[in-house]
């Protein structure tokens, strides 16, 4: 488990990635497409991490799907780089609405790259219209949110 002291939350879900030439652009720096590819890599296998994937989704024709996503690009990440990339769920009205935050870190510099937030909503696979969770998923995100009310030392230094 990482050290919780660089982390803007406790107990994060971590991914850890190390910076390869295909990840690098023009600007001789990670793309931040990148950063939103990993960013959606790390909430799929958090979420199956907690016992939903794409097959209970298609089973219970309903899935998360992200309304709005805001990223804060803090610093590059460059070739080489080792990172790791850690996500909460940091929010859950149980009925309609799912939040998951992200935070990129550089493992040697113990910098914050990027900060990033979903706004998810509840859906009908087959109609694409919001609909409310099934139980599985209130109690399985719903219990899954972190406390968020104390932010740590290291994000309010950034």
């Amino acid at each position: 488990m990482a050290n919780s002291e660089h982390w803007d939350y406790p107990e994060p879900f971590i991914l850890r990635f190390t910076v390869e030439p295909q990840h690098i652009d023009v600007l001789q720096h990670v793309n931040n497409t990148v950063y939103v590819d990993w960013c959606q890599q790390a909430g799929w296998q958090h979420s199956q991490a907690l016992g939903l994937g794409i097959e209970h989704y298609r089973e219970l024709d309903t899935a998360m799907a992200i309304r709005r996503a805001d990223y804060d690009y803090i610093s590059a990440a460059y070739l080489g780089d080792e990172l790791e990339l850690g996500t909460w769920l940091t929010g859950c009205d149980r009925r309609l609405q799912l939040e998951r935050s992200f935070q990129l870190r550089h493992r040697k510099r113990g910098i914050t790259l990027l900060r990033g937030r979903w706004q998810l909503v509840c859906i009908g696979l087959s109609s694409g219209k919001a609909r409310r969770m099934p139980p599985i998923f209130c109690r399985l995100y719903g219990d899954a949110v972190i406390e968020t009310s104390t932010v740590s030392v290291e994000r309010a230094r950034d």
